[in-house]
């Protein structure tokens, strides 16, 4: 079956695709190395792979302990947390290794149905909490950590810092000293600028059929018995789920649980994309109700996962704009930080 779902969502986002090929578009990098480190946070042990994008001279500089070190930037595929995997967004990570000079970690999360709600959240809060234990070795600043991610994904680039904070704060509570070494006694782990491709944010007041009826173009959803099954797998079992969770439903959050987001967010939505309207609520809701320095665009003429094709020889002029627009905002936001990247 999850082969078979896997089949299915790459035709149809072939299919979605709308723009023309492009051969000036560069070739996505492969992954430098990877890791694979084993699960603490979630009940459901076991272990993920992290895939590391790194810049050109990373290797050469890599164990210098002169000068700063690299911002990080810890990226969350789609696929309705049930299929993907963590090379999905190879063309993002080469953008952002290219302008913004950052390490780029890409994170192979556990799926549903095996692994539903909140597996994938508490992965990719294990995801971060590696690379800041290990930020000296891998030559990163855990300081300037940055989180990504489209579609579920998006979501991800929400709820994984706010249950980061959540694991931090315990882990340094008292009795817990032992759980982080001395040095993480500090603001160490800080989440600086999420990114947030077309993200589902809210399951709690919009149901599917809502969210089609939003859509100005409802032939351009991707099928519904595929995102019905995207979330019978997720949200599992569901009486035991709650549709509020704020790991689950960010755009539905206590004020006092969102305030602790980085003040710089970026959210990319689609015309033609039923959760353009959530993603809307949500970036008013950060910016009228908590002053967040939200840059919020929404792409015109496209459809959800528009970015993106099964064909490495395929691209978009439209993608590769968005994507530079959007390092040139993250870029700005970790040099603000007071610390400048190699270069």
């Amino acid at each position: 079956m999850e082969s078979f779902c896997r089949s299915v969502y790459i035709a149809h986002v072939d299919a979605f695709w709308h723009a023309p090929p492009s051969a000036s578009f560069p070739q996505p990098m492969t992954p430098s190395f990877s890791r694979d480190i084993p699960t603490t946070v979630s009940p459901r042990k076991g272990t993920i792979t992290l895939l590391f994008y790194t810049p050109k001279g990373y290797a050469a500089r890599h164990g210098d302990t002169e000068g700063s070190r690299y911002p990080v930037l810890v990226n969350f595929h789609g696929g309705g947390f049930t299929i993907g995997n963590a090379g999905d967004d190879a063309r993002w990570a080469t953008a952002v290794v290219d302008i913004v000079d950052a390490v780029v970690v890409s994170v192979d999360y556990r799926l549903a149905p095996r692994y539903p709600f909140p597996t994938a959240v508490e992965d990719g809060v294990d995801a971060i909490l590696y690379l800041i234990l290990n930020a000296e070795e891998l030559d990163i600043d855990p300081n300037r950590i940055g989180v990504s991610g489209f579609s579920a994904g998006g979501n991800l680039a929400f709820t994984v810092p706010l249950r980061l904070r959540e694991e931090l704060q315990r882990r340094r509570g008292r009795g817990a000293q032992a759980l982080l070494p001395a040095y993480l006694a500090g603001n160490e782990g800080k989440v600086v600028v999420i990114v947030s491709w077309y993200p589902v944010t809210d399951f709690a007041t919009s149901t599917r059929d809502e969210r089609r009826k939003s859509n100005v173009r409802p032939d351009r959803e991707l099928p519904k018995f595929m995102t019905n099954l995207f979330d019978a797998s997720y949200l599992y079992p569901p009486q035991q789920v709650s549709l509020s969770d704020l790991y689950l439903s960010p755009a539905v959050a206590p004020h006092e649980v969102l305030r602790e987001l980085p003040e710089d967010i970026i959210i990319y939505s689609c015309e033609w994309d039923g959760l353009r309207a959530e993603a809307e609520r949500f970036q008013r809701h950060l910016v009228e109700e908590l002053g967040k320095r939200v840059r919020y665009n929404v792409v015109p003429g496209v459809q959800h996962a528009w970015d993106r094709s099964p064909n490495p020889f395929k691209s978009s002029p439209v993608a590769e704009q968005a994507y530079r627009e959007a390092c040139i905002e993250m870029k700005t936001v970790f040099d603000s930080q007071g610390v400048p990247g190699y270069g």
